[in-house]
């Protein structure tokens, strides 16, 4: 039984706390990999979506007990809020000779408000992977940067029993701002495209959005 838990806990120290290995003079000097925590929040806009397809191609939303809603064929939920929390290990740029990327494990909350008292609010919760690359170097005032991020998402609709999940693939391009304290401040846009498969059906459920986010690193 230690012998488990011991093993556990080894796992998992190099699981959250990597190293990376430099050689200087013939000696190898073991150090952490610096990593960096971001908050962020802001308002998202779904341009293209669909809810839920039926047999002869057209969408609709289903009530509490299965049927369809007359009438209501497309959920227009399409603006709301989103919230999102990642770790990040650096992966480069480490003597600020170069610009830093960092790989996260990003997870996050949204809604979609309904637009009309018809339609239903949406809700998605994402995680996954995150590559992020400054475009300029850790000891700049202003860090522009890119990334991409591959998520699972699962969405689900007020009113409509269960859930729903599937992929979602993001690109991003925003600004750090750097402050006396390690704490940088960051504006970026994003957009994403979402797909939900559905057994039985030629076509996948689509979202795509637009995110504008602010958020805090440290």
């Amino acid at each position: 039984m230690y012998k488990i838990v011991f093993k556990c806990i080894i796992i998992s120290f190099f699981l959250l706390s990597p190293i990376i290995l430099f050689a200087q003079n013939d000696s190898v000097c073991i150090k952490r990999i610096p990593h960096q925590i971001s908050v962020e929040f802001g308002y998202r806009n779904s341009f293209y979506q669909n809810t839920y397809l039926l047999a002869n191609g057209t969408y609709a939303l289903f009530d509490v007990a299965g049927k369809v809603i007359p009438g209501q064929l497309f959920n227009s939920a399409t603006n709301g809020i989103g919230i999102l929390a990642d770790y990040a290990w650096q992966l480069g740029g480490f003597n600020n000779k170069k610009p830093a990327a960092y790989l996260s494990i990003p997870m996050g909350y949204s809604i979609l408000l309904p637009d009309n008292p018809a339609s239903k609010r949406i809700s998605m919760l994402n995680y996954g992977w995150t590559i992020r690359h400054n475009l300029a170097t850790n000891d700049k005032k202003i860090i522009p940067f890119i990334g991409y991020g591959l998520f699972l998402n699962n969405m689900s609709v007020d009113g409509v029993p269960g859930s729903v999940s599937g992929h979602q693939t993001q690109f991003e391009g925003g600004v750090n701002f750097s402050t006396a304290t390690k704490l940088q401040y960051f504006v970026k846009l994003q957009g994403s495209y979402s797909s939900y498969p559905k057994l039985g059906y030629a076509k996948s459920l689509h979202f795509m959005y637009a995110d504008l986010r602010f958020g805090v690193r440290l």
